[in-house]
């Protein structure tokens, strides 16, 4: 018989938004989240995420240049399906976009994009991303309808909302992390039968990565709230490390 493929190595994307809300509660520019995505990638990220929001909570249009033109990995530009951000993301020809929803009322992204019903509204914004060199990707529930919709829009990447799972596992509820986890596994396999590549992010801490790693559609996580707030404690660079084995150790590699 043939043997079982090597297991390969999740690439991790570090999201420095939160840096930025820091920074943002006094003003001025400490701390820096550029010098954050430095850091990250000195410590073994793979990638640099951050949104930028219509309401500027948190990164602003200065960061993204700034990082576009001083790290030396991938670059994720999370945005909204909006012609201001398509414009901005044109402008700064990050490595990646991806699309998410929004509302000004949130406190952080409340789910998935709407892909079956906004099918016709993210038409144009994948085609010009993509006509301009930009690999495009849709943050999704992992739901069958939204990985269809999403393989309908020709997008060569999805990024799976973990965000109900953690909270399930958070709160010790046993029913909806079963239920949450199977989820995120067989949307994983169906996007992968798809031809997508697969992503995943929201919510993810040192378990939940380490249990989702053993998934092995599973490409890419991008993570940063826990990973900020365990800094505050341990330091950055620990923190990325640890996060680094955690995955690892889940898929298998260690």
């Amino acid at each position: 018989m043939p043997a079982s493929p090597s297991p390969s190595r999740i690439r991790l994307g570090i999201n420095v938004d939160h840096v930025a809300t820091l920074r943002n509660a006094r003003g001025g520019t400490r701390p820096d989240p550029v010098r954050a995505a430095l850091a990250a990638i000195a410590a073994g990220a793979d990638g640099i995420t951050a949104h930028l929001r219509e309401d500027r909570r948190h990164i602003n249009d200065e960061d993204m240049a700034r990082l576009k033109a001083q790290i030396s990995k991938p670059l994720n530009f999370e945005m909204a399906a909006t012609q201001e951000m398509l414009d901005i993301a044109l402008r700064t020809k990050p490595h990646a976009v991806c699309l998410v929803p929004e509302k000004r009322s949130e406190r952080t992204t409340e789910g998935g994009l709407d892909v079956v019903a906004g099918h016709n509204h993210l038409v144009p914004y994948v085609s010009k991303l993509a006509e301009h060199g930009i690999r495009v990707s849709l943050f999704i529930e992992p739901s069958e309808r939204a990985i269809e919709a999403s393989a309908k829009l020709r997008v060569p990447v999805v990024e799976l909302h973990t965000g109900a799972w953690c909270e399930a596992v958070l709160t010790q509820d046993r029913a909806g992390d079963a239920k949450g986890f199977d989820q995120l596994r067989l949307g994983a396999r169906l996007a992968q039968s798809a031809g997508l590549e697969v992503h995943a992010g929201h919510g993810l801490d040192f378990d939940t990565a380490r249990r989702l790693a053993a998934v092995p559609e599973f490409v890419e996580f991008n993570i940063g709230h826990f990973l900020m707030g365990e800094a505050l404690f341990s330091g950055l660079a620990p923190v990325i490390r640890e996060m680094r084995k955690v995955m690892d150790e889940g898929r298998g590699l260690t």
